[in-house]
């Protein structure tokens, strides 16, 4: 038989087998198994209705800058082609909750040895055992996640047997979905779960299913298909997955289409979110105030230079024009200021007048400036123009209407920051909220506190009192120190917003100096 007409008997295969499913709409785009399910770049789950952000959350830290609540963990288990992933996407666009990531058991398959691979391209390998799963990583990544740490998870590739080069990053969801045929195969993995879900699909449903997917996304034969299905999937499923059923909170039958079930779980999902919730500037404006500023504090000398460029961007009447040239002045200060807080040491040079001098150099691998969106971009410039070739990273923190809350809703980091020295720059800080967050990311991915330095033209007493609490080793850097924080949470006497008055924008009634704006992707 010919290659075509091998295709069009696949085919009218495929649309025989599509006759035989349940119709059941999902709203969101076909399932590629050959990678995760878990976006970083951009981070993003699109469905037909709405984009959902896959990272980012609420805080999940208190005033003291310690974990406070774990991310939620969906366990979802049930045999293969059960509809696992249906049920999981029909989830999330349920919950209506931004910070959601899909984590697929699919990634942590073992690379397999060169005789591995010679069974599998003969349906002769056994996927559906225990053993073929990477458990160990599967644990320590699933912990990290659900701490709100960064981690990087494999790309696993059905077609090669082996994990891509490059892996996903995946950081600071408020619900983790974890689905897999051998979900509840180890009991370490079990205690990581908060809700344990099985599917539960005809038999028969399913291997059509799988014939369908097989056939059509991996190009397998049918023979080879039921083969692989007769002698490791079924019996698998009877021996390691059926049992599991047992230790499930819900089961649900008929997998996607059981709407009543679904409905039922994201109800339980919202009430324990509810019970997480924290009021983190709240518990800030109460703590540490009554205290000396802290000794990480540095603030630039008051001189008539710094204190006249203060005087005129604090001013209500002046222009765009010059608050921008003023405040760029105080940034290049401000910087400079910074800079003398890195480490260094000796370093010998020859002149070219053939003599040596004896003078400093920087004692570290790189520096990093990350910009928390979008005052602190403004930070950038002052930045680049000290800092030769200097790494950039960004964060968008913007507080939440309904609850005047921080949320971090987008991040850009350089790769292997972990090792940098970085230099976060946002304009203004009032309550210490919106750095707190930024400072909390930053360490999430690995950065050493006393390694990063907070820079910013203006703080409140408060906010100063709230980073140095909870991060004790975080460098603080200044050019000006307000005393107070009115109720809205507003520094007094204050710049007024500063992306607002920089940018030219219309500032919202209830403006922030923290500068918490919409995002602009």
């Amino acid at each position: 038989m010919s290659l075509c007409e091998d295709l069009i008997c696949n085919n009218i295969l495929i649309g025989s087998l599509d006759r035989l499913l349940p119709s059941v709409s999902t709203g969101l785009s076909p399932r590629k198994r050959t990678t995760s399910q878990c976006k970083s770049e951009p981070p993003l789950l699109r469905t037909s209705k709405r984009t959902i952000y896959t990272a980012g959350r609420p805080p999940w830290y208190n005033e003291h800058g310690t974990q406070s609540k774990d991310a939620f963990v969906i366990g979802l288990c049930g045999g293969s082609a059960s509809g696992k992933t249906t049920v999981a996407r029909k989830i999330i666009e349920a919950l209506d909750v931004p910070w959601v990531v899909l984590l697929s058991m699919d990634s942590f398959y073992k690379v397999l040895t060169p005789e591995q691979q010679i069974m599998a391209a003969s349906n002769d390998y056994n996927f559906d055992h225990p053993d073929a799963f990477d458990f160990d990583l599967l644990k320590h990544i699933l912990r990290k996640l659900k701490q709100g740490k960064s981690i990087k998870i494999p790309v696993y590739d059905f077609t090669t047997h082996g994990r891509h080069k490059d892996w996903k990053t995946i950081y600071g969801a408020s619900v983790i979905i974890f689905e897999g045929i051998m979900a509840f195969a180890d009991k370490e993995l079990l205690q990581l779960l908060d809700m344990k879900l099985f599917v539960d699909t005809d038999s028969d449903i399913r291997l059509v299913r799988r014939l369908r997917r097989d056939i059509s996304e991996r190009g397998r034969e049918i023979e080879g298909v039921i083969k692989q299905y007769n002698k490791f999937v079924k019996p698998a499923f009877e021996q390691y997955i059926e049992p599991t059923m047992r230790l499930a909170d819900i089961v649900v039958p008929r997998g996607g289409g059981n709407m009543v079930a679904i409905d039922l779980i994201v109800q339980h999902v919202h009430s324990q979110l509810e019970e997480r919730e924290l009021s983190v500037r709240a518990a800030l404006a109460s703590a540490h105030q009554a205290q000396p500023l802290p000794q990480t504090l540095s603030v630039l000398e008051s001189t008539p230079q710094v204190k006249g460029m203060h005087t005129i961007i604090r001013n209500k009447e002046t222009s765009r024009d010059e608050f921008i040239f003023y405040s760029k002045r105080l940034m290049r200060l401000l910087i400079e200021r910074a800079l003398s807080f890195l480490p260094s040491q000796v370093h010998v040079v020859q002149t070219p007048q053939g003599e040596d001098y004896e003078g400093r150099a920087f004692n570290g691998k790189r520096i990093t400036g990350v910009s928390i969106l979008r005052a602190g971009e403004t930070m950038e410039p002052a930045l680049r123009a000290v800092c030769k070739d200097v790494r950039i990273g960004k964060i968008l923190i913007q507080t939440n209407q309904d609850t005047g809350e921080p949320e971090l809703h987008y991040l850009r980091l350089p790769k292997d920051i972990s090792e940098d020295y970085v230099i976060l720059m946002d304009c203004t800080v009032s309550t210490g909220a919106a750095a707190m967050m930024a400072v909390r990311v930053l360490l999430d991915h690995d950065v050493q506190e006393d390694k990063i330095l907070l820079v910013s033209l203006l703080m409140a007493e408060m906010g100063i009192h709230s980073v140095a609490y909870a991060f004790p080793q975080v460098k603080i850097i200044t050019t000006a120190v307000d005393k107070k924080v009115n109720d809205l949470f507003h520094i007094i006497p204050g710049i007024g917003n500063f992306g607002d008055r920089y940018f030219g924008t219309d500032a919202p009634p209830d403006w922030s100096d923290e500068d918490l704006d919409e995002p602009s992707y």
